[in-house]
């Protein structure tokens, strides 16, 4: 399914498997998780080669975020994508778990 005002394909949770899909020209891009309420550790952000450069991670992180701070979930950025982007989106922290945000200097 797309969202009608962007045309570009929905994220999904795949809670069976553990990760958010983003179905990209019949590739998939995921970010893998471990849930243990209330906290969402990220372990990692894999997005096709072919599909790098066109903000597909970023894209995910949000999506990652908003679903966690909507479920009231404080996410561990385990993985080097997300650790990055906290960093860089300082104005996120507030979903970052506490030892993390220490970790990373938030």
């Amino acid at each position: 399914m797309t969202d009608p005002e962007s045309r570009e394909p929905d994220i999904c949770d795949n809670a069976d498997r553990h990760q958010y899909e983003l179905p990209v020209e019949g590739d998939l891009a995921v970010v893998t998780y471990n849930l243990s309420p209330p906290n969402l550790m990220i372990t990692e952000t894999l997005v096709p080669q072919r599909l790098e450069g066109r903000g597909i991670a970023s894209r995910l992180a949000k999506h990652v975020i908003a679903d966690a701070r909507g479920r009231d979930l404080l996410i561990l950025p385990v993985c080097p994508f997300f650790a990055a982007y906290f960093q860089k989106h300082p104005e996120h922290a507030d979903v970052v778990h506490p030892t993390y945000r220490g970790i990373l200097g938030l």
